[in-house]
């Protein structure tokens, strides 16, 4: 009697369990019939290890459960911060820091993916940054590279998508966020700027005092020239008449005193007066 009561709940654990099992099941299943692609993403399907050719779009999607998988590729520009030793053209060397914004193209996700892998940005885009910051930091000298970083910016995106976009990456920028150089080169930099602005200073007291000295010189034949003008006038305007008169006008009527011989002085107007 004992037996057929446990036989009885035996089988009646079995009847809700069982269900329960099947619910668990199907919910997993059906979890894993749908997979969400999130905004600017794409999704590579992989059924059974093979990479489908084209890609899932944003938004949800059904897939075969336990059979395909889904990788999400971003899309969006993606940035990627890259360091790394160059030589100038006169052999110094440049450390240099860059910022390097990309993205994936979505037509082409699927076959970077197969081709390449997930790790696309470390087997592609740094090498090729690398490549192409060498090739031009090589055609500058190591100041040049410091007056001509836009130059160089330009020249990065030209090459880097000339490399790139045929596989399906796409370059939108690049930041050069430092220059690095030796101590010794910094120093003979440094050196170099007190020189210039030593020279510069020279240069400028030089010409400060030209110009003094021009300008004393012609305040000079200004002055000069005005005495000259002057004196020509008063020389004109002198007649014997006018020099008689201003000879009347200085005479204070004493008639001037004469020596004579023996040192003695002869008063003239003592003489007139006698008369």
């Amino acid at each position: 009697m004992e037996k057929v009561t446990e036989l009885k709940e035996k089988v009646k654990i079995k009847r809700i369990v069982i269900p329960i099992v099947i619910v668990v099941i199907l919910c997993v299943v059906a979890f894993n019939a749908f997979v969400v692609v999130d905004a600017g993403h794409t999704g590579v399907v992989v059924t059974m290890g093979k990479v489908n050719e084209g890609v899932l779009q944003e938004g949800i999607h059904l897939k075969i459960p336990f059979i395909q998988s889904v990788v999400k590729i971003d899309n969006r520009i993606q940035k990627l911060e890259v360091q790394t030793e160059a030589f100038s053209k006169d052999l110094q060397s440049v450390d240099t820091t860059l910022a390097i914004n990309y993205r994936v193209d979505t037509a082409k996700s699927y076959s970077i993916y197969k081709n390449i892998g997930a790790n696309y940005e470390d087997v592609l885009v740094t090498p090729a940054v690398n490549e192409v910051l060498k090739a031009i930091t090589a055609t500058y000298t190591a100041e040049e590279t410091v007056t001509n970083r836009a130059l160089i910016s330009d020249g990065l995106v030209t090459g880097l998508n000339e490399k790139l976009n045929s596989i399906g990456l796409y370059v939108t920028d690049v930041n050069i966020i430092d220059f690095d150089f030796s101590e010794a080169f910094i120093t003979a930099i440094e050196e170099k700027q007190v020189a210039q602005q030593q020279l510069l200073k020279a240069e400028t007291e030089k010409k400060t005092a030209i110009t003094n000295a021009e300008a004393e010189a012609e305040a000079a034949k200004v002055r000069a020239d005005g005495e000259a003008e002057a004196n020509n006038t008063i020389s004109k305007s002198l007649t014997s008449e006018v020099l008689e008169n201003k000879k009347i006008e200085k005479w204070n009527g004493e008639l001037p005193r004469v020596s004579g011989s023996g040192g003695t002085i002869i008063d003239l107007g003592d003489i007139e007066n006698k008369k």
